[in-house]
């Protein structure tokens, strides 16, 4: 190998850009979920902690789809892979017609769960294919790269939420419309680029971290891998952070600084910028500091951040919101890749393990909700639990890697 590791080959180049465009698929459809959360508890009359439901049904389906979409890509392939994913985001995405005529948040649960098993399968198979376009030294970055582009999506997400969904005076602000015919639209894009990729070539790939066979192939030999087992946990409580502040932004910015809900859901957009400018940065800064030294940095500025937004100090406490984005910005792909590193022929299958991590996005907003229902401010201590598991992580990565 060269002194200096490439990012990636040219023979990659098109896979490479087409699975980084579906990183910012699944950022629009899980902010989009954080604006439905305030929308429901508007239009269904539920309560903060019922709304958090929301995210249990996107984030509950990486717990129930992680293994066999795991199973599957390696049955059938990354292009399979990616296909069933994409169709499950299609069909959950026209899910949302006959939900919005009933109007049952049961129903909207239902279908944004289907979508959720989509993004699933999606985040199972990117994850492995991405490591796997190049050089092994270079998997950290090209994973921060195309997550750059989820933290783009995480961007239009929000504002396109935001102003078809939570603007005040339009014709359907008070109602599920426009929930209806965004998906709608949603639906059809996916399917168009699951056409799409029908006619994209996967060249012949080699795992990106197969540089140890690590033993057998049975699950036992997988969890002897201390860092492994480390990064899951990690990424459950990443997740569980990430699904706690995203779901409250909103509630955030109209309980305690008295915007309008349209506004505080462009806030909420600009705080995705901060997460995108985060991932291009933090990508940029692993050329000079390793990965899990920045991670336990990044950890520990996050639980400064959610002392001061807990704090209600006005603005100060609300860019201190926005900025736990720019700080959670490197955690997930970083965790993940790290957990992937040196696991041979074991790396699809624990791609599947650390995608039911996820699940953490789905039972912590509604614990953060009961909290929230008495001040959303004090929600926010809940998450520095996470990021003290993930500082640790970070801490003891090259003890954990040399078991």
């Amino acid at each position: 190998m060269s002194a200096q590791a490439n990012f990636t080959e040219k023979k990659y180049l098109t896979v490479l850009l087409f699975v980084t465009s579906l990183f910012f698929c699944w950022g629009v459809a899980l902010t989009l979920g954080d604006v439905l959360n305030r929308h429901f508890q508007h239009v269904l009359h539920i309560s903060k902690s019922r709304s958090g439901l929301v995210q249990l049904s996107l984030f509950g389906a990486y717990a129930v789809m992680g293994i066999p979409a795991g199973a599957f890509m390696k049955r059938f392939g990354y292009k399979k892979g990616i296909l069933l994913g994409l169709g499950l985001y299609a069909l959950g995405a026209f899910l949302f017609i006959p939900a919005a005529e009933a109007a049952s948040f049961n129903f909207f649960r239902f279908a944004l769960f289907i979508l959720a098993c989509g993004l699933a399968t999606l985040e199972t198979v990117a994850h492995p294919l991405i490591a796997a376009l190049g050089d092994q030294r270079t998997s950290d970055q090209r994973i921060n790269f195309s997550q750059s582009f989820n933290g783009l999506g995480g961007v239009i997400g929000p504002a396109i939420g935001s102003y078809c969904i939570l603007k005040a005076g339009q014709e359907h602000s008070g109602d599920l419309l426009a929930v209806r015919d965004l998906y709608m639209v949603i639906g059809f894009v996916i399917a168009l680029l699951g056409l799409a990729f029908l006619f994209i070539k996967i060249p012949s790939l080699h795992t990106a971290h197969a540089v140890s066979d690590g033993g057998g192939g049975n699950i036992k030999q997988l969890l002897r891998r201390k860092h492994f087992v480390f990064a899951a946990v990690a990424q459950f409580f990443n997740v569980a952070a990430q699904g706690g502040t995203w779901a409250y932004f909103i509630n955030y910015g109209h309980d305690v600084m008295e915007l309008s809900d349209e506004k505080s859901g462009y806030f909420f957009s600009l705080s995705m910028v901060m997460l995108m400018a985060g991932r291009f940065a933090g990508t940029a800064l692993m050329r000079f500091i390793a990965p899990y030294k920045l991670l336990a940095v990044f950890a520990g500025m996050n639980i400064l951040m959610c002392i001061i937004v807990a704090q209600q100090l006005g603005w100060i406490s609300f860019i201190a919101l926005i900025m736990i984005n720019f700080f959670f910005s490197i955690m997930f792909p970083t965790i993940f890749s790290l957990g992937l590193k040196d696991l041979g022929r074991h790396t699809q299958q624990a791609s599947s393990f650390i995608v039911m991590g996820v699940v953490g996005g789905g039972i912590f907003p509604p614990l953060m909700g009961l909290i929230a229902n008495h001040s959303v401010a004090e929600a926010y201590y809940l998450p520095i639990v996470c990021y003290l598991v993930i500082l640790l992580f970070g801490y003891s990565y090259p003890r954990l890697a040399k078991f």
